[in-house]
């Protein structure tokens, strides 16, 4: 069984928000800096749309890459940004409320709801290595998590 669940609907609308204010920001604060130095001006212009394009690759990604069930593992994602595999065997619970903000800040929890207060708190069996942390519980922000659990519950 393979499903797949969107994140892009509850993520995505925040992350173009802060593309429009750096839009702004561009747009002013790189104004009165070509006034008085132009080079650097040019400079940090560059900097800036190449962030902005970064960030605006990052946004499409949502829809392109979305969370999947696909037999006895789940892919966990935020577009291209942060991804995790985990098997299903290793998934020891999943809780739909009661975590803290500083749960979510945990260095021990991967928190791919990015910008947004996550609605899924999937806790993990043993330990997960991702790079030099060890990962207990992943909290993500789905479209629609009631259907996440229900699909996590049943059996591949």
């Amino acid at each position: 069984m393979r499903a797949t669940f969107s994140y892009h609907r509850a993520i995505a609308p925040m992350m173009w928000m802060l593309v429009a204010l750096m839009t702004v920001e561009m747009l002013v604060v790189h104004a009165l800096l070509a006034f008085w130095w132009p080079r650097v001006a040019l400079v940090l212009t560059l900097v800036s749309l190449g962030t902005m394009a970064w960030l605006i690759r990052a946004i499409r990604s949502f829809r392109r890459l979305p969370v999947l069930i696909d037999g006895d593992r789940l892919v966990l994602r935020a577009g291209r940004l942060r991804s995790v595999t985990v098997e299903r065997e290793r998934v020891a619970g999943l809780r739909a409320t009661e975590w803290t903000h500083a749960g979510v800040r945990a260095r021990e929890v991967l928190n791919l709801a990015l910008i947004a207060f996550p609605n899924v708190w999937i806790d993990l069996a043993e330990p997960l290595a991702i790079g030099r942390r060890r990962i207990v519980a992943v909290a993500h922000r789905l479209d629609d998590p009631a259907a996440f659990a229900a699909a996590l519950s049943s059996r591949p």
